[in-house]
């Protein structure tokens, strides 16, 4: 880990961002941008257009190519089928996710996810990966009314689980979960496989970076 909290936390509480973090789905997220754009504009923009907006919603992300709600709403429903369908073949848990969070389960630390997907999607990710029933609080995009980055899913993430901010911290792999713990004033931890780069996630000085799977056990001890 490069960076630890300025002040010591006793931390009981870790929070979760799903895709980029607890699964790697990001081919499968690719895959059914590429399918949503040629059937609705022949043609695939590139793809760092759209990986620069993974943890946000699917509707903010295609706000970026149009601003006709009923077209937004088509290429929902066609991305949506295209990501299901395929879904269990592409998606899978980050090597030593799984043991990390079994660890802090086992230990009594309380865990809970908080997502900009959808809750069907998020519960069919967290069974692919093999996380059933380790996470009793789970918030997603159809939890919440200002989504990632505002701090309103942690906040509710937090209210769910009875827990204050100065205990807890929110794991993810984009700005967008970094930016939402920072404003609820929880610690943020940023892992080092998800997709973006390195250098844009410790530029917002998370209070931990993490390297492998297995550090996460160690965040706050």
């Amino acid at each position: 880990m490069l960076y630890c909290p300025a002040m010591a936390r006793h931390l009981t509480t870790y929070l979760f961002d799903l895709d980029g973090t607890l699964i790697d789905s990001i081919g499968l997220i690719l895959a059914s941008y590429h399918h949503t754009m040629r059937a609705h504009r022949g043609e695939v923009p590139p793809d760092e257009l759209w990986l620069r907006g993974l943890g946000t919603p699917i509707r903010v992300q295609l706000r970026q190519f149009t601003d006709d709600p009923d077209e937004i709403e088509a290429m929902v429903a066609t991305y949506q089928e295209h990501n299901l369908a395929h879904h269990d073949s592409m998606v899978r848990a980050y090597p030593g996710v799984l043991d990390a969070v079994r660890t802090l389960a086992g230990r009594g630390e309380k865990l809970g996810v908080v997502t900009s997907k959808k809750r069907k999607g998020t519960g069919m990710g967290l069974a692919r990966g093999g996380f059933d029933g380790l996470f009793p609080v789970v918030v997603t995009a159809d939890d919440v009314e200002h989504p990632k980055p505002d701090p309103e899913p942690v906040h509710r993430a937090l209210d769910l689980l009875g827990v204050r901010p100065d205990e807890t911290v929110f794991v993810g792999d984009s700005p967008y979960d970094i930016r939402s713990g920072e404003a609820a004033g929880v610690a943020t931890a940023a892992v080092a496989w998800g997709p973006f780069p390195p250098e844009e996630l410790t530029a917002l000085e998370p209070d931990f970076w993490v390297s492998s799977a297995g550090e996460l056990v160690t965040l706050g001890v």
